[in-house]
Protein backbone atom coordinates (compact mmCIF):
# COMPACT_ATOMS: atom_id res chain seq x y z
CA UNK A 1 0.00 0.00 0.00
CA UNK A 2 1.66 3.25 -1.10
CA UNK A 3 1.95 6.89 1.19
CA UNK A 4 -1.09 8.12 -0.09
CA UNK A 5 -3.44 5.36 0.56
CA UNK A 6 -1.65 4.89 4.18
CA UNK A 7 -2.19 7.97 4.83
CA UNK A 8 -5.59 8.13 3.57
CA UNK A 9 -6.31 5.23 5.72
CA UNK A 10 -4.84 6.70 9.27
CA UNK A 11 -7.04 10.21 8.28
CA UNK A 12 -10.42 7.70 8.47
CA UNK A 13 -9.52 5.62 11.04
CA UNK A 14 -9.09 9.28 12.95
CA UNK A 15 -12.19 10.59 11.54
CA UNK A 16 -14.04 7.60 12.64
CA UNK A 17 -12.50 7.64 16.63
CA UNK A 18 -13.04 11.34 16.68
CA UNK A 19 -16.55 10.47 16.85
CA UNK A 20 -16.48 7.91 19.84
CA UNK A 21 -15.08 10.49 21.98
CA UNK A 22 -15.07 13.65 23.20
CA UNK A 23 -13.01 16.80 21.55
CA UNK A 24 -10.64 17.18 24.77
CA UNK A 25 -10.01 13.64 24.35
CA UNK A 26 -8.98 13.46 20.77
CA UNK A 27 -7.04 16.66 20.70
CA UNK A 28 -5.24 15.08 23.84
CA UNK A 29 -4.28 11.83 23.13
CA UNK A 30 -4.78 11.47 19.15
CA UNK A 31 -4.57 14.23 16.94
CA UNK A 32 -0.72 13.99 17.41
CA UNK A 33 -0.24 10.44 16.17
CA UNK A 34 0.54 9.26 12.89
CA UNK A 35 1.10 5.99 11.33
CA UNK A 36 4.22 4.77 10.73
CA UNK A 37 4.52 1.59 9.03
CA UNK A 38 1.90 -0.79 7.38
CA UNK A 39 2.84 -4.51 6.99
CA UNK A 40 0.65 -7.42 5.62
CA UNK A 41 1.60 -10.99 6.66
CA UNK A 42 -0.44 -13.24 5.05
CA UNK A 43 -4.09 -12.40 6.20
CA UNK A 44 -3.21 -10.31 9.18
CA UNK A 45 -1.59 -6.55 9.01
CA UNK A 46 0.99 -5.33 10.91
CA UNK A 47 0.40 -1.72 12.31
CA UNK A 48 3.09 0.75 13.72
CA UNK A 49 1.43 3.66 15.24
CA UNK A 50 3.97 6.85 15.76
CA UNK A 51 3.59 9.00 19.56
CA UNK A 52 5.33 11.83 19.91
CA UNK A 53 5.71 11.13 23.65
CA UNK A 54 6.06 8.01 26.43
CA UNK A 55 2.65 9.21 28.33
CA UNK A 56 0.52 9.29 24.95
CA UNK A 57 1.89 5.83 23.76
CA UNK A 58 1.27 4.66 27.55
CA UNK A 59 -2.24 6.14 27.82
CA UNK A 60 -3.34 4.78 23.97
CA UNK A 61 -2.00 1.51 24.53
CA UNK A 62 -3.91 0.76 27.99
CA UNK A 63 -7.15 2.66 27.44
CA UNK A 64 -7.62 3.11 23.39
CA UNK A 65 -6.05 0.41 21.81
CA UNK A 66 -9.58 -2.02 21.32
CA UNK A 67 -10.74 1.31 19.52
CA UNK A 68 -7.54 1.66 17.56
CA UNK A 69 -7.85 -1.93 16.07
CA UNK A 70 -11.75 -2.35 15.64
CA UNK A 71 -11.38 0.99 13.88
CA UNK A 72 -8.49 -0.62 11.67
CA UNK A 73 -9.98 -4.08 10.89
CA UNK A 74 -13.27 -1.98 9.77
CA UNK A 75 -11.00 0.06 7.54
CA UNK A 76 -8.69 -3.12 6.52
CA UNK A 77 -11.83 -6.03 6.20
CA UNK A 78 -8.85 -8.08 7.88
CA UNK A 79 -7.45 -8.91 11.44
CA UNK A 80 -4.64 -6.62 12.50
CA UNK A 81 -2.20 -6.23 15.13
CA UNK A 82 -0.71 -2.71 16.45
CA UNK A 83 2.47 -1.23 18.23
CA UNK A 84 3.12 1.77 19.52
CA UNK A 85 6.45 3.61 19.02
CA UNK A 86 7.59 6.80 20.35
CA UNK A 87 8.65 9.15 17.26
CA UNK A 88 7.75 12.92 15.87
CA UNK A 89 6.28 12.47 12.81
CA UNK A 90 8.28 13.33 9.41
CA UNK A 91 8.51 16.91 8.36
CA UNK A 92 9.86 15.79 5.07
CA UNK A 93 6.78 14.96 3.44
CA UNK A 94 6.46 11.89 4.87
CA UNK A 95 2.94 10.48 6.98
CA UNK A 96 1.44 13.60 8.63
CA UNK A 97 -1.33 13.53 11.83
CA UNK A 98 -4.74 14.65 10.91
CA UNK A 99 -4.87 18.33 11.56
CA UNK A 100 -8.06 18.77 14.43
CA UNK A 101 -10.13 21.58 14.95
CA UNK A 102 -8.75 23.87 17.59
CA UNK A 103 -10.10 22.40 20.78
CA UNK A 104 -10.73 26.21 21.84
CA UNK A 105 -11.78 27.48 18.67
CA UNK A 106 -14.84 29.87 18.68
CA UNK A 107 -17.36 31.02 15.31
CA UNK A 108 -16.09 34.72 15.48
CA UNK A 109 -18.35 36.29 13.22
CA UNK A 110 -21.92 36.96 16.35
CA UNK A 111 -19.47 36.19 18.98
CA UNK A 112 -20.31 39.41 20.78
CA UNK A 113 -23.97 38.95 20.40
CA UNK A 114 -23.96 35.61 21.40
CA UNK A 115 -21.82 36.77 24.80
CA UNK A 116 -25.05 38.92 25.27
CA UNK A 117 -26.85 35.35 25.53
CA UNK A 118 -25.19 34.17 27.55
CA UNK A 119 -24.32 36.90 29.62
CA UNK A 120 -28.25 36.73 30.29
CA UNK A 121 -28.73 33.04 30.71
CA UNK A 122 -26.14 32.84 33.17
CA UNK A 123 -24.15 30.42 31.04
CA UNK A 124 -20.49 30.70 31.42
CA UNK A 125 -19.40 30.63 27.47
CA UNK A 126 -15.60 29.26 28.18
CA UNK A 127 -17.31 25.89 29.87
CA UNK A 128 -17.94 23.55 26.80
CA UNK A 129 -17.32 20.17 25.54
CA UNK A 130 -14.83 21.19 23.67
CA UNK A 131 -12.49 21.98 27.05
CA UNK A 132 -13.97 18.69 29.29
CA UNK A 133 -11.57 15.99 29.44
CA UNK A 134 -13.07 13.03 29.59
CA UNK A 135 -12.04 9.49 31.56
CA UNK A 136 -13.76 6.76 33.05
CA UNK A 137 -14.68 8.83 36.69
CA UNK A 138 -16.78 11.27 34.30
CA UNK A 139 -17.73 9.51 31.37
CA UNK A 140 -21.32 8.69 31.91
CA UNK A 141 -22.01 11.96 33.05
CA UNK A 142 -20.61 13.42 29.84
CA UNK A 143 -22.43 11.05 27.65
CA UNK A 144 -25.94 11.87 29.10
CA UNK A 145 -24.72 15.50 29.36
CA UNK A 146 -24.08 14.83 25.86
CA UNK A 147 -27.11 13.40 24.66
CA UNK A 148 -29.79 15.90 26.37
CA UNK A 149 -27.85 18.30 23.98
CA UNK A 150 -28.99 16.66 21.23
CA UNK A 151 -32.49 15.81 22.52
CA UNK A 152 -33.66 18.13 24.98
CA UNK A 153 -36.39 17.35 27.51
CA UNK A 154 -36.68 14.23 25.54
CA UNK A 155 -33.90 12.25 25.92
CA UNK A 156 -33.45 12.10 30.21
CA UNK A 157 -35.30 14.90 32.22
CA UNK A 158 -34.32 15.75 34.54
CA UNK A 159 -30.77 14.86 34.11
CA UNK A 160 -29.29 14.56 37.58
CA UNK A 161 -25.41 15.18 38.52
CA UNK A 162 -24.12 15.16 41.30
CA UNK A 163 -20.16 14.52 42.88
CA UNK A 164 -17.87 16.20 44.99
CA UNK A 165 -16.31 19.96 44.85
CA UNK A 166 -14.73 20.63 41.71
CA UNK A 167 -15.35 17.28 39.41
CA UNK A 168 -16.85 18.84 36.64
CA UNK A 169 -20.84 19.13 37.48
CA UNK A 170 -21.26 22.80 36.73
CA UNK A 171 -19.31 23.12 33.81
CA UNK A 172 -20.89 19.92 32.16
CA UNK A 173 -24.51 21.84 32.95
CA UNK A 174 -22.73 24.83 31.29
CA UNK A 175 -21.27 23.20 28.38
CA UNK A 176 -24.76 22.01 27.62
CA UNK A 177 -26.29 25.39 27.98
CA UNK A 178 -23.96 26.57 25.35
CA UNK A 179 -24.48 23.89 22.86
CA UNK A 180 -28.59 24.91 23.07
CA UNK A 181 -27.72 28.52 22.35
CA UNK A 182 -25.67 27.81 19.84
CA UNK A 183 -27.92 25.38 17.78
CA UNK A 184 -31.27 27.91 18.40
CA UNK A 185 -30.39 31.59 19.36
CA UNK A 186 -34.25 31.75 20.64
CA UNK A 187 -33.81 29.09 23.30
CA UNK A 188 -34.60 30.21 26.61
CA UNK A 189 -32.46 28.85 29.08
CA UNK A 190 -31.59 29.97 32.78
CA UNK A 191 -28.80 28.89 34.96
CA UNK A 192 -28.71 29.85 38.24
CA UNK A 193 -27.50 28.57 41.64
CA UNK A 194 -30.06 26.88 44.76
CA UNK A 195 -29.48 30.14 46.47
CA UNK A 196 -30.31 32.57 43.75
CA UNK A 197 -33.43 30.39 43.12
CA UNK A 198 -34.25 30.89 46.75
CA UNK A 199 -33.46 34.54 47.11
CA UNK A 200 -36.12 35.34 43.41
CA UNK A 201 -38.94 33.59 45.76
CA UNK A 202 -37.75 35.47 48.91
CA UNK A 203 -38.03 38.72 47.35
CA UNK A 204 -41.63 37.25 45.43
CA UNK A 205 -42.98 36.85 48.51
CA UNK A 206 -41.43 40.05 49.96
CA UNK A 207 -42.42 42.30 47.35
CA UNK A 208 -45.73 40.29 46.16
CA UNK A 209 -44.11 40.00 43.09
CA UNK A 210 -44.61 35.59 42.77
CA UNK A 211 -46.35 36.26 39.45
CA UNK A 212 -42.67 37.14 38.28
CA UNK A 213 -40.74 34.75 39.52
CA UNK A 214 -43.08 32.39 38.03
CA UNK A 215 -43.22 34.09 34.55
CA UNK A 216 -39.09 34.06 34.91
CA UNK A 217 -38.99 30.22 35.69
CA UNK A 218 -41.76 28.50 34.13
CA UNK A 219 -41.86 29.99 30.31
CA UNK A 220 -38.25 28.33 29.67
CA UNK A 221 -36.96 25.44 26.94
CA UNK A 222 -34.19 24.90 29.86
CA UNK A 223 -33.57 25.07 33.50
CA UNK A 224 -30.26 24.70 35.13
CA UNK A 225 -30.17 24.84 38.63
CA UNK A 226 -27.06 24.14 40.81
CA UNK A 227 -26.37 22.91 43.67
CA UNK A 228 -29.71 21.97 44.27
CA UNK A 229 -29.11 20.57 47.50
CA UNK A 230 -29.47 24.36 49.20
CA UNK A 231 -33.25 24.44 48.56
CA UNK A 232 -34.04 20.92 50.70
CA UNK A 233 -35.61 22.41 54.40
CA UNK A 234 -37.18 25.42 52.76
CA UNK A 235 -40.81 24.83 52.44
CA UNK A 236 -41.77 27.82 50.97
CA UNK A 237 -39.30 27.46 48.12
CA UNK A 238 -39.74 23.23 47.46
CA UNK A 239 -43.29 24.35 47.29
CA UNK A 240 -42.65 26.74 44.65
CA UNK A 241 -39.66 24.75 42.67
CA UNK A 242 -42.02 21.89 42.77
CA UNK A 243 -44.74 23.53 41.06
CA UNK A 244 -41.87 25.23 38.62
CA UNK A 245 -40.65 21.83 38.00
CA UNK A 246 -44.19 19.95 36.84
CA UNK A 247 -44.82 23.12 34.76
CA UNK A 248 -41.35 23.15 32.65
CA UNK A 249 -41.46 18.92 32.53
CA UNK A 250 -45.42 19.48 31.00
CA UNK A 251 -44.19 21.72 28.03
CA UNK A 252 -41.12 19.56 27.13
CA UNK A 253 -38.56 21.75 28.66
CA UNK A 254 -35.35 20.30 29.88
CA UNK A 255 -34.09 19.91 33.42
CA UNK A 256 -30.60 19.78 34.64
CA UNK A 257 -29.82 19.48 38.43
CA UNK A 258 -26.48 18.78 40.19
CA UNK A 259 -25.93 18.25 43.68
CA UNK A 260 -22.62 17.38 46.42
CA UNK A 261 -25.34 14.30 46.93
CA UNK A 262 -27.32 11.60 45.36
CA UNK A 263 -31.43 12.46 45.70
CA UNK A 264 -31.66 9.94 48.27
CA UNK A 265 -29.10 11.54 50.78
CA UNK A 266 -30.49 14.73 50.31
CA UNK A 267 -31.77 15.39 54.08
CA UNK A 268 -35.02 17.20 54.63
CA UNK A 269 -35.91 17.31 50.49
CA UNK A 270 -39.66 16.45 50.25
CA UNK A 271 -40.32 13.10 49.42
CA UNK A 272 -42.32 14.52 46.00
CA UNK A 273 -39.16 16.55 45.23
CA UNK A 274 -36.89 13.49 45.79
CA UNK A 275 -39.34 11.15 43.64
CA UNK A 276 -39.25 13.49 40.66
CA UNK A 277 -35.89 13.66 40.60
CA UNK A 278 -34.86 10.25 40.62
CA UNK A 279 -37.05 9.39 38.13
CA UNK A 280 -34.81 11.13 35.19
CA UNK A 281 -31.33 10.26 34.80
CA UNK A 282 -28.97 9.94 37.83
CA UNK A 283 -24.62 10.01 37.23
CA UNK A 284 -21.71 10.96 39.65
CA UNK A 285 -18.46 12.38 38.75
CA UNK A 286 -15.93 10.40 40.72
CA UNK A 287 -12.70 12.45 41.75
CA UNK A 288 -10.33 12.66 38.43
CA UNK A 289 -7.60 9.72 37.99
CA UNK A 290 -4.32 10.70 37.13
CA UNK A 291 -4.60 10.14 33.23
CA UNK A 292 -7.40 12.80 33.81
CA UNK A 293 -5.90 15.37 35.76
CA UNK A 294 -2.77 15.31 33.10
CA UNK A 295 -5.58 16.01 30.36
CA UNK A 296 -7.35 19.10 32.46
CA UNK A 297 -3.78 20.42 33.06
CA UNK A 298 -2.77 20.36 29.68
CA UNK A 299 -6.36 22.11 28.74
CA UNK A 300 -5.75 24.44 31.53
CA UNK A 301 -2.52 25.60 30.85
CA UNK A 302 -3.33 25.98 26.97
CA UNK A 303 -6.08 28.19 28.11
CA UNK A 304 -3.80 30.39 29.92
CA UNK A 305 -1.24 30.50 26.51
CA UNK A 306 1.14 28.18 28.97
CA UNK A 307 3.83 25.86 27.16
CA UNK A 308 3.85 22.94 29.60
CA UNK A 309 6.45 19.99 28.56
CA UNK A 310 4.56 16.48 29.90
CA UNK A 311 7.11 16.07 32.59
CA UNK A 312 5.95 18.41 34.62
CA UNK A 313 2.26 18.36 33.46
CA UNK A 314 2.80 14.87 35.22
CA UNK A 315 4.61 16.55 38.15
CA UNK A 316 1.45 18.58 38.81
CA UNK A 317 -1.04 15.91 38.21
CA UNK A 318 0.79 13.06 40.00
CA UNK A 319 0.69 15.89 43.37
CA UNK A 320 -2.93 17.46 42.84
CA UNK A 321 -6.40 16.01 42.83
CA UNK A 322 -8.95 18.45 41.73
CA UNK A 323 -9.35 20.53 38.53
CA UNK A 324 -9.87 23.45 40.74
CA UNK A 325 -6.31 23.31 42.57
CA UNK A 326 -4.52 22.50 39.38
CA UNK A 327 -6.46 25.60 37.63
CA UNK A 328 -4.92 27.36 40.87
CA UNK A 329 -1.72 25.71 41.05
CA UNK A 330 -1.01 27.24 37.53
CA UNK A 331 -1.89 30.68 37.84
CA UNK A 332 0.38 30.73 40.98
CA UNK A 333 3.05 29.29 38.37
CA UNK A 334 2.06 31.88 35.91
CA UNK A 335 2.67 34.71 37.85
CA UNK A 336 6.05 33.29 39.44
CA UNK A 337 7.24 32.89 35.70
CA UNK A 338 6.22 36.38 34.60
CA UNK A 339 7.55 38.34 38.04
CA UNK A 340 10.44 36.38 38.08
CA UNK A 341 11.24 35.94 34.64
CA UNK A 342 12.90 33.09 34.96
CA UNK A 343 12.51 29.45 33.44
CA UNK A 344 9.88 26.61 33.63
CA UNK A 345 11.85 23.54 35.00
CA UNK A 346 10.91 20.52 37.18
CA UNK A 347 12.73 21.75 40.20
CA UNK A 348 10.50 25.10 40.14
CA UNK A 349 7.03 22.89 39.88
CA UNK A 350 8.48 20.57 42.78
CA UNK A 351 9.44 23.87 44.63
CA UNK A 352 6.07 25.59 44.61
CA UNK A 353 4.36 21.77 45.52
CA UNK A 354 6.11 21.81 48.46
CA UNK A 355 5.49 25.27 50.06
CA UNK A 356 2.20 23.74 50.03
CA UNK A 357 0.91 26.32 47.55
CA UNK A 358 -2.00 23.60 47.14
CA UNK A 359 -3.57 23.31 50.03
CA UNK A 360 -6.38 20.99 50.83
CA UNK A 361 -7.48 22.04 54.51
CA UNK A 362 -6.00 19.41 56.62
CA UNK A 363 -4.34 22.00 58.74
CA UNK A 364 -7.96 22.58 60.09
CA UNK A 365 -8.75 18.89 61.01
CA UNK A 366 -5.85 17.06 62.31
CA UNK A 367 -2.31 17.80 64.19
CA UNK A 368 0.94 16.06 63.33
CA UNK A 369 0.36 13.25 66.31
CA UNK A 370 -2.29 12.36 64.52
CA UNK A 371 -1.46 12.11 60.87
CA UNK A 372 1.15 10.20 61.96
CA UNK A 373 -0.78 7.60 63.63
CA UNK A 374 -2.59 7.57 60.75
CA UNK A 375 0.11 7.19 58.05
CA UNK A 376 1.35 4.04 60.73
CA UNK A 377 -2.35 2.33 60.96
CA UNK A 378 -2.48 2.39 57.20
CA UNK A 379 1.00 1.20 56.26
CA UNK A 380 0.80 -1.37 59.44
CA UNK A 381 3.73 -0.46 60.75
CA UNK A 382 4.70 0.65 64.10
CA UNK A 383 5.01 4.14 65.64
CA UNK A 384 7.99 3.70 66.76
CA UNK A 385 9.47 1.74 63.67
CA UNK A 386 7.61 4.27 61.24
CA UNK A 387 9.93 7.09 63.57
CA UNK A 388 13.03 5.23 64.21
CA UNK A 389 16.18 4.64 62.22
CA UNK A 390 15.20 1.11 60.10
CA UNK A 391 16.10 2.53 56.90
CA UNK A 392 14.83 -0.82 55.23
CA UNK A 393 12.77 -0.37 52.03
CA UNK A 394 9.07 -1.07 53.44
CA UNK A 395 9.83 1.37 56.35
CA UNK A 396 11.21 3.90 54.52
CA UNK A 397 9.24 4.65 51.68
CA UNK A 398 6.15 5.24 54.39
CA UNK A 399 8.52 7.28 56.46
CA UNK A 400 8.90 9.48 53.24
CA UNK A 401 5.47 9.58 52.63
CA UNK A 402 4.51 10.47 56.15
CA UNK A 403 7.63 13.76 55.46
CA UNK A 404 5.62 14.51 52.14
CA UNK A 405 2.26 14.24 53.36
CA UNK A 406 3.87 16.56 56.79
CA UNK A 407 5.07 19.28 54.21
CA UNK A 408 2.92 19.78 51.26
CA UNK A 409 -0.31 19.12 53.18
CA UNK A 410 0.56 20.28 56.98
CA UNK A 411 2.58 23.18 55.68
CA UNK A 412 5.03 22.64 58.40
CA UNK A 413 9.02 23.57 58.10
CA UNK A 414 11.73 21.15 57.03
CA UNK A 415 12.91 21.67 60.25
CA UNK A 416 10.15 20.93 61.87
CA UNK A 417 9.31 18.08 60.02
CA UNK A 418 12.62 16.62 60.95
CA UNK A 419 12.14 17.23 64.47
CA UNK A 420 8.86 14.90 64.61
CA UNK A 421 10.05 12.63 62.64
CA UNK A 422 12.96 11.15 65.22
CA UNK A 423 14.74 13.97 65.27
CA UNK A 424 15.87 14.03 61.77
CA UNK A 425 18.34 16.50 59.72
CA UNK A 426 16.69 19.14 57.30
CA UNK A 427 18.58 18.00 53.97
CA UNK A 428 16.95 14.31 55.24
CA UNK A 429 13.21 15.91 54.35
CA UNK A 430 13.71 17.51 51.61
CA UNK A 431 14.97 14.63 50.06
CA UNK A 432 11.91 12.40 50.95
CA UNK A 433 9.70 15.42 49.96
CA UNK A 434 11.37 15.66 46.30
CA UNK A 435 11.71 11.99 46.13
CA UNK A 436 7.79 11.69 46.84
CA UNK A 437 6.81 14.76 44.65
CA UNK A 438 8.90 13.15 41.47
CA UNK A 439 7.43 9.27 42.68
CA UNK A 440 3.97 10.88 42.15
CA UNK A 441 3.99 11.58 38.66
CA UNK A 442 5.56 8.10 37.90
CA UNK A 443 4.62 5.31 40.25
CA UNK A 444 1.19 4.48 40.20
CA UNK A 445 0.98 2.62 44.07
CA UNK A 446 2.58 5.80 44.87
CA UNK A 447 -0.18 7.38 44.30
CA UNK A 448 -2.89 5.38 45.80
CA UNK A 449 -1.20 5.10 48.69
CA UNK A 450 -1.05 8.92 49.25
CA UNK A 451 -4.70 9.18 48.01
CA UNK A 452 -6.02 6.29 50.36
CA UNK A 453 -4.59 8.20 53.42
CA UNK A 454 -5.89 11.12 52.14
CA UNK A 455 -9.24 9.65 52.08
CA UNK A 456 -8.74 8.04 55.87
CA UNK A 457 -7.78 11.47 56.70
Amino acid sequence: MNDLDTNKLWREVLESIKVSVSPAIYSTWFSDTFLLSLNQNNNRYLVEVGCKSSFVKTTIETRYYGLIQDTLIKSLNSPCDLTFIIKEPDESGGLKPLNSVPLFSRPASDEPLLNDYFTKSGIRSFYTFDNFAVSTSNQMAWAAAEAVSNSPGSAYNPLFIWGGVGVGKTHLMNAVGYYLMHKDRDCKICTCTGEQFTNDIVEGIRNKSTQNVRNKYRKLNALFLDDVQFIAGKDAVQEEFFHTFNALVSIGAQIILTSDKPPSEISKLEERLRSRFEAGLIVDIAPPDFELRCAITQIKAKEKAMDIPMDIIQIIAGNIESARKIEGFLVKLSSELKIKNIKLTPELVESLLQKGTVQNGLTTKKNPDEVIDLVCKYFSIGKRIMLGKVRTRSIARPRQILMYLLRTQMLLPFDEVGRIIGGRDHTTVMHAVDKITHLASTDVQIRENIQGIKNAI
